[in-house]
């Protein structure tokens, strides 16, 4: 398939490249350096530069592609999953781009009762605060769009390998969770969400 990864230079954007070229997707990449990427352009890879918070440049990016995958952070300014994803969602739906896989966080809507005391008061509560709010103003415009989207929403991350052996679509009853998951086990799930989706339109992940 044709993608555009969104975040494609980010700690989980660098694996979704990764594997989707081992699997033989085309890929583009929206970087906004060029230079400091650590990616090349060759036969599977196109390297776009532009800052995801400009509509015209998302915009621009999104032509001719079958599927988006978004990884973005929030930035220095707290607020980039917000205004990137709404533009994304946006461009999308005047390109006739439909499907979009999103990285969230476990936390969001009902797997906030996934997390423990330590995620909840401290992490989320405080340290991540600009971020927890930042991913809920992003699912917000991937929810209320017309799109074929899944929300992935995985625990916290770790450098671990790929495993698939993380545990998958539970409800925010499921306890005994570690409450982390590795870079490459999120790329490969939401990878694999292009062609054997789930049923379920939010799913969370963790080891």
């Amino acid at each position: 398939m044709k993608i555009l990864v969104f975040g494609a230079t980010g700690s989980v954007g660098k694996e979704i490249v990764k594997q989707a070229l081992n699997q033989g997707h085309q890929v583009t990449a929206f970087v906004r350096n060029l230079e400091n990427s650590g990616l090349r352009n060759s036969a599977n890879v196109k390297l776009i530069k532009g800052d995801v918070t400009y509509y015209s440049n998302v915009e621009k990016a999104l032509r001719d592609q079958d599927a988006v995958l978004c990884a973005i952070g929030d930035g220095k300014i707290g607020k980039v999953r917000n205004l990137g994803t709404k533009n994304i969602v946006e461009a999308m739906e005047k390109n006739n781009v439909k499907r979009l896989i999103c990285q969230s966080t476990l936390g969001m809507g009902e797997s906030y009762d996934n997390l423990n005391f330590l995620w909840r008061y401290i992490m989320f509560g405080f340290l991540l605060k600009k971020a927890f709010q930042d991913h809920k103003l992003q699912e917000q415009h991937i929810l209320n769009s017309d799109l074929d989207y899944t929300i992935v929403r995985p625990s916290a991350l770790t450098d671990g390998e790929l495993t698939n052996k993380f545990k998958r679509g539970f409800d925010g009853n499921q306890k005994n969770l570690s409450l982390k998951i590795s870079r490459a086990d999120v790329a490969y799930f939401m990878l694999e969400q292009l062609e054997n989706r789930t049923e379920s339109r939010l799913i969370s992940i963790s080891d």
